[in-house]
């Protein structure tokens, strides 16, 4: 079978021959149709560094079907349709738990690729859970790449007053006007921190929370206290900066800064909430899809999203 490796050297994406992975009797196997790529960790932590990264981490949003199950696996059969967290492969080994969710039924209503949003879907439901976002707040979301523009969709669950969205991209910005944020904010064009003042008429928002990953999330945590009114919450969920992040001790009186996830609720009962979202249209996933590539093109899909951020979010390499 075949499988995204990245050896040595920037940039540096392979596909590689490996033999089809056995099985013990608490695994299955999946055999992969489509694994959608994580823009934010899998070029910040994987393809730009220049020692090679570990095989198993390449990936980690795969959806296929079972092809084989462990003598001890009573919970899933051959042919049933599952996402799985793993790397980009024909064939995955996923080992069933009921609590970490790792591997998810799919309802015949969520598409393959729809199903590959699961991951971070799962994880955007755990951080608005964490935020203390309120009825009424108004909410402002940094970067509208696959992990903002999943947060956005999520929160109009919590029925803010109002979403305003922040990107440097224009595609993002309107996908982001397309998918429900009340107001969309070009950065590239605007200062998002005095826009910010102007449409809360001076006091910033109840809740920002950012989302810029990578080299320009240094700057976008010094817009998050900048815009957060006194008594508001800043919650960090970017990573891969590249750089120590600015926190003014000043800025932060009287307000709260939460980091990632904080509730203690199982995995795999999000994991089903977030399955839901996707179900009933409350996470439009299909309509964050601008790319897709066969297996054979793995390295011109990371190439693209590298070279291109202006003109992606949603790249899936399809194993069918």
């Amino acid at each position: 079978m075949l499988q995204v490796t990245k050896p040595e050297g920037f940039g540096n994406i392979q596909l590689t021959e490996v033999p089809i992975p056995e099985i013990n009797a608490r695994q299955v196997r999946v055999a992969a149709d489509t694994t959608l790529i994580s823009r934010g960790s899998e070029l910040f932590r994987r393809y730009i560094m220049e020692e090679a990264v570990p095989p198993s981490i390449m990936g980690y949003s795969l959806t296929g079907v079972v092809e084989a199950v462990g003598a001890e696996v009573s919970d899933y059969q051959v042919g049933e349709r599952v996402m799985g967290v793993a790397p980009h492969a024909q064939y995955v080994v996923a080992e069933p738990n009921a609590t970490d969710g790792r591997i998810v039924r799919l309802p015949d209503d969520v598409s393959f690729e729809e199903g590959t949003f699961l991951p971070l879907a799962t994880s955007a439901v755990a951080w608005a859970d964490s935020s203390g976002v309120k009825d009424g707040d108004t909410v402002v979301v940094l970067g509208q790449g696959l992990v903002g523009s999943l947060m956005m969709q999520v929160l109009r669950g919590y029925n803010p007053a109002r979403i305003i969205t922040v990107d440097a991209l224009p595609l993002r910005c309107e996908l982001s006007k397309k998918l429900g944020a009340d107001v969309a904010i070009n950065a590239d064009e605007t200062d998002p921190v005095a826009e910010v003042r102007h449409l809360t008429e001076g006091k910033g928002a109840n809740l920002v929370i950012d989302c810029v990953g990578g080299y320009a999330g240094v700057k976008s945590f010094e817009q998050a206290q900048d815009m957060t009114r006194q008594f508001g919450t800043i919650q960090l969920i970017a990573l891969y900066q590249q750089a120590p992040l600015p926190l003014h001790s000043a800025k932060m009186m009287s307000k709260r800064l939460v980091a990632g996830i904080l509730t203690a609720e199982p995995r795999s009962q999000i994991a089903a909430r977030a399955v839901e979202k996707i179900r009933n249209g409350e996470i439009r996933a299909s309509e964050m899809i601008t790319h897709r590539f066969q297996y054979t093109e793995a390295k011109a899909a990371f190439d693209l999203l590298w070279n291109s951020p202006g003109d992606t979010l949603g790249v899936l390499i399809k194993w069918q």
